[in-house]
């Protein structure tokens, strides 16, 4: 057993490592002491460029100003992302932050779309999203009662040093250097110290593993295990560029499918993300590289960023006195932009498990078993976007569609296709409505709707979806467009 643990070490910086800083210096105050070990020399993935809402809460919990934190990172807004090709080739469908039409207590919004469709309303089921077609039509502001729901596309290295200048604010400690050898306590089997190359020692209670892929102390030094997911997951590579813009940006990222994987596509005010997600068992880097240049707007910036990586999670993320964040936690791609969100949930929930005395192995537990728990169903969610599809025209697309999945995956699509229905499961991440646009969108189509649709006679219906409809049209009308309404919000 260890002391309260008021002296945290950070190994590692980039965006996992000034996040955890961040927040623990600011909520925790003087109760502990945060120092942070990285070295300039050492460089970081940096594409995580693209977030989802829960950034949202994060920054009002750490009082963070929106349009400070915008300006800093050069920050647009997003309503959630365009899917170029994913079901046949030739298809786009969105996947936004929002609600799609209203829901009844007994029955999801697409039970009624469904049965309106019977009865000759043909509108798509994108219609009844306000946030789906402001994105489609490039619009965006702040709304009363928070109706927008939204969050962010940023520059992850801006990110970095605006959390970096917050933490060393509020007290932590940064030391420059690399660290050369992880020492073990040789009674208990906990980390002691972190030694580096420049000969200073650095002690502490609760070490925090931002090491990246290299996992220093999580894996290399503890060896706490890895699953390996790439049979559910197959893409195993990545190249990131960054390019000009050419065109005001708009609020949603895009994700354009190709025969051997996808690319991204983040536009950012002063301008664009761009990578290339592949499986390189059938495209190998160059021709990969090829592929994203002749595909990206705009003068290319930077040279190009190479990434190798093994989807999966670590099985245990906090053993001993070690704690896991980011990508020595493990890695989902980033296809629908949960990399930041994954940091996020491990830095306040071991906030809320911070140990007080010693370390509780039922905190550890718990802890490894919510974490494990979000990695799996992010892995179903993604996965779902590559079972799910009617595309043949390539060896990789034919292995995604032909490959056995979760259980956990399985029941969710097969009780989507015979009764429209989706439940949301110990606070998963992905709510009903982000299901059914994937679902709706890569060509499932369910055999029944629930009974209760029926009950609304023919008229009622009709002003039921027309009235929805039009609250919609008439909001995204009153919106201005995104470009300016960034401008005016939080440019410069």
């Amino acid at each position: 057993m260890i002391a309260s643990p008021r002296r945290i070490v950070v190994a590692g910086g980039g965006t996992a490592g000034w996040m955890a800083a961040a927040a623990i210096a600011r909520t925790m105050g003087r109760t502990a002491e945060v120092t942070l070990i990285e070295s300039d020399a050492i460089g970081t993935v940096g594409v995580g460029e693209s977030t989802i809402p829960p950034l949202v809460t994060y920054n009002r919990l750490l009082g963070i100003g929106e349009a400070d934190f915008m300006r800093a990172t050069q920050a647009t807004f997003k309503l959630g992302i365009l899917f170029d090709g994913w079901k046949d080739g030739t298809d786009r469908y969105f996947h936004s932050f929002g609600t799609t039409g209203q829901d009844h207590w007994s029955a999801g919004f697409q039970h009624f779309w469904m049965n309106g469709r019977e009865r000759g309303h043909d509108a798509a089921y994108d219609a009844y999203c306000l946030e789906l077609v402001a994105a489609m039509e490039g619009k965006f502001a702040h709304l009363p009662d928070e109706r927008m729901n939204y969050a962010y596309q940023l520059d992850s290295s801006l990110y970095s040093q605006f959390l970096r200048r917050m933490a060393e604010g509020d007290g932590t400690r940064r030391i420059e250097g690399k660290i050369a050898r992880v020492a073990l306590d040789g009674e208990t089997g906990d980390v002691a110290a972190l030694h580096l190359e420049s000969g200073v020692v650095v002690e502490g209670d609760l070490f925090l593993d931002c090491t990246g892929f290299r996992a220093l102390l999580i894996e290399q030094a503890l060896h706490a295990g890895y699953d390996d997911w790439s049979h559910f997951l197959p893409c195993d590579s990545a190249i990131a560029v960054q390019t000009e813009n050419v065109r005001p940006p708009v609020p949603y990222t895009r994700a354009m499918a190709h025969d051997a994987g996808w690319q991204w596509r983040i536009p950012l005010q002063h301008r664009t993300g761009n990578g290339i997600v592949y499986c390189s068992r059938y495209l190998d880097r160059d021709a990969a590289l090829e592929r994203l240049l002749g595909n990206v707007e705009g003068t290319v910036l930077t040279e190009p960023n190479n990434i190798r990586f093994v989807t999966g999670a670590r099985r245990r993320q906090w053993h001993r006195n070690v704690v896991a964040i980011g990508l020595s936690g493990g890695f989902m791609e980033p296809l629908e932009s949960t990399s930041i969100h994954l940091i996020q949930r491990a830095i306040l929930r071991l906030i809320r498990m911070m140990p007080g005395g010693g370390i509780s192995p039922r905190d550890v537990a718990e802890f490894n078993d919510q974490q494990f728990a979000d990695m799996e169903q992010i892995r179903d969610f993604l996965i779902l976007h590559y079972k799910a599809t009617n595309r043949r025209d390539s060896p990789f697309w034919r292995q995604c569609a032909a490959m056995e999945v979760p259980e956990s995956l399985a029941q969710k699509i097969a009780l989507f296709r015979e009764t429209g229905r989706v439940f949301r499961r110990n606070e998963e991440l992905f709510a009903e409505n982000s299901w059914v646009q994937v679902m709706l969108g890569q060509g499932i189509e369910p055999a029944a709707y629930h009974p209760i649709a029926d009950k609304l006679p023919d008229e009622e219906l009709a002003r039921f979806l027309g009235k929805l409809r039009e609250n919609v049209a008439r909001t995204v009308a009153g919106l201005p467009s995104h470009a300016d309404y960034v401008a005016q919000y939080c440019g410069g």
